[in-house]
């Protein structure tokens, strides 16, 4: 993938205004992948695309409502957990759940693309 010129002149102000904060993130990026990977070897395509090819417009309309329970889950949990203040019972911690909010937004990017194949 190529960026435009202002792209990169984004980054490097970023980076050189804020060090620490980009650092933290790129770490954190590389957090994700490593989860979804790890996610994606244990599952495959089919929890995603629900076993079609993301052929059709269908496809992706199913998989990407698949998508929005799974993040509905994930906002309900978080709900529970940061707004009501309820505690952990099922061993998934605030982290873990923003994870995979983050992963499912990347996934349901890629649905949208029909390139979760």
């Amino acid at each position: 993938m190529e960026f435009s010129k202002e792209d990169n002149e984004a980054v490097e102000w970023c980076e050189k205004n804020y060090q620490d904060m980009t650092t933290e993130y790129k770490k954190i990026m590389m957090e994700q992948y490593v989860l979804f990977c790890k996610k994606h070897r244990n599952y495959g395509t089919g929890n995603i695309n629900v076993g079609t090819n993301l052929e059709t417009d269908g496809d992706v309309k199913l998989a990407l409502t698949g998508i929005w329970f799974r993040l509905n889950d994930k906002i309900q949990r978080l709900k529970n957990l940061v707004v009501l203040g309820e505690p952990d019972t099922v061993g998934e911690s605030v982290k873990d759940t923003y994870q995979d909010l983050s992963v499912y937004g990347i996934i349901a990017q890629i649905v949208s693309q029909k390139k979760f194949k």
